[in-house]
Protein backbone atom coordinates (compact mmCIF):
# COMPACT_ATOMS: atom_id res chain seq x y z
CA UNK A 1 0.00 0.00 0.00
CA UNK A 2 2.90 2.50 1.01
CA UNK A 3 6.17 2.20 0.22
CA UNK A 4 9.96 3.64 0.98
CA UNK A 5 13.02 3.19 -0.33
CA UNK A 6 15.71 4.41 0.55
CA UNK A 7 19.16 5.45 -1.09
CA UNK A 8 22.39 7.29 -0.39
CA UNK A 9 24.34 4.94 2.00
CA UNK A 10 27.69 3.55 1.75
CA UNK A 11 31.23 3.42 3.12
CA UNK A 12 33.36 7.03 3.86
CA UNK A 13 36.31 7.76 5.56
CA UNK A 14 35.92 9.83 8.93
CA UNK A 15 35.14 13.64 7.99
CA UNK A 16 33.79 13.41 4.53
CA UNK A 17 29.52 13.40 3.36
CA UNK A 18 27.14 11.44 2.20
CA UNK A 19 23.36 12.18 1.49
CA UNK A 20 20.54 9.61 2.33
CA UNK A 21 16.94 9.42 0.23
CA UNK A 22 13.72 8.19 1.06
CA UNK A 23 11.03 7.93 -1.87
CA UNK A 24 7.51 7.67 -0.20
CA UNK A 25 5.19 5.73 -3.28
CA UNK A 26 1.62 4.15 -3.37
CA UNK A 27 -2.05 5.21 -2.54
CA UNK A 28 -0.72 8.25 -0.20
CA UNK A 29 -2.98 10.90 0.20
CA UNK A 30 -0.82 13.35 2.50
CA UNK A 31 2.70 13.08 4.42
CA UNK A 32 2.95 14.32 7.71
CA UNK A 33 5.86 13.85 9.63
CA UNK A 34 9.05 12.06 8.32
CA UNK A 35 12.42 10.71 10.06
CA UNK A 36 15.47 9.00 9.72
CA UNK A 37 16.16 6.72 12.56
CA UNK A 38 20.07 4.74 12.72
CA UNK A 39 20.90 1.26 14.43
CA UNK A 40 24.63 0.45 15.12
CA UNK A 41 25.43 -3.26 15.71
CA UNK A 42 24.42 -4.07 19.70
CA UNK A 43 22.25 -0.83 20.20
CA UNK A 44 18.89 0.01 19.76
CA UNK A 45 17.16 1.90 17.41
CA UNK A 46 17.57 5.97 17.56
CA UNK A 47 16.22 8.72 16.32
CA UNK A 48 18.11 10.45 13.91
CA UNK A 49 16.20 13.48 12.67
CA UNK A 50 12.54 14.55 11.59
CA UNK A 51 10.87 16.85 9.90
CA UNK A 52 7.02 17.89 9.87
CA UNK A 53 4.75 18.63 6.57
CA UNK A 54 5.69 22.61 7.28
CA UNK A 55 9.42 22.28 7.67
CA UNK A 56 9.85 22.03 11.69
CA UNK A 57 12.76 20.25 11.87
CA UNK A 58 14.68 18.30 15.37
CA UNK A 59 17.99 16.34 15.83
CA UNK A 60 19.69 14.52 18.32
CA UNK A 61 22.21 16.32 20.03
CA UNK A 62 25.05 14.06 18.36
CA UNK A 63 24.30 15.04 15.02
CA UNK A 64 23.30 19.24 15.67
CA UNK A 65 25.51 20.79 13.25
CA UNK A 66 26.65 18.06 10.96
CA UNK A 67 23.63 16.96 9.57
CA UNK A 68 20.46 18.34 8.03
CA UNK A 69 16.97 17.10 6.99
CA UNK A 70 15.16 18.11 3.82
CA UNK A 71 12.14 17.24 2.13
CA UNK A 72 10.43 17.27 -1.26
CA UNK A 73 6.33 17.59 -0.41
CA UNK A 74 5.71 17.18 -4.31
CA UNK A 75 8.12 14.28 -4.73
CA UNK A 76 7.17 12.60 -1.04
CA UNK A 77 11.17 12.37 -0.66
CA UNK A 78 12.97 13.39 1.90
CA UNK A 79 17.30 13.77 2.47
CA UNK A 80 19.36 13.73 5.09
CA UNK A 81 22.57 15.37 4.15
CA UNK A 82 25.54 14.09 6.56
CA UNK A 83 28.79 15.79 6.76
CA UNK A 84 31.49 15.76 9.30
CA UNK A 85 30.72 11.94 9.66
CA UNK A 86 31.94 10.01 12.42
CA UNK A 87 32.92 6.65 13.73
CA UNK A 88 30.23 6.54 15.90
CA UNK A 89 28.23 7.41 13.16
CA UNK A 90 27.69 4.14 11.91
CA UNK A 91 25.17 1.77 11.19
CA UNK A 92 21.69 1.31 9.41
CA UNK A 93 19.30 4.37 8.43
CA UNK A 94 16.16 3.57 8.36
CA UNK A 95 13.06 5.92 7.11
CA UNK A 96 10.23 6.32 8.93
CA UNK A 97 6.92 8.35 7.87
CA UNK A 98 3.24 8.70 9.03
CA UNK A 99 0.98 8.75 6.16
CA UNK A 100 -2.52 9.22 5.34
CA UNK A 101 -3.90 6.63 3.26
CA UNK A 102 -7.30 6.47 1.97
CA UNK A 103 -9.23 6.06 5.42
CA UNK A 104 -6.53 5.56 7.62
CA UNK A 105 -3.10 6.68 9.30
CA UNK A 106 -0.40 4.70 9.57
CA UNK A 107 3.86 4.30 10.13
CA UNK A 108 5.89 2.83 7.62
CA UNK A 109 9.33 2.14 7.65
CA UNK A 110 12.10 1.80 5.09
CA UNK A 111 14.25 -1.53 4.66
CA UNK A 112 17.45 0.17 5.78
CA UNK A 113 20.52 1.73 3.96
CA UNK A 114 24.21 1.05 5.94
CA UNK A 115 26.29 3.65 6.34
CA UNK A 116 30.08 2.64 7.84
CA UNK A 117 32.20 5.21 8.39
CA UNK A 118 35.85 4.11 8.88
CA UNK A 119 37.96 6.34 11.43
Amino acid sequence: QVQLVESGGGAVQAGGSLRLSCAASGRIVSVAVMAWYRQAPGKQRELVAAITDIGTTDYADSVKGRFSISRDNVKKTMYLQMNDLKAEDTGVYYCKTTVQTIGSWGDYWGQGTQVTVSS
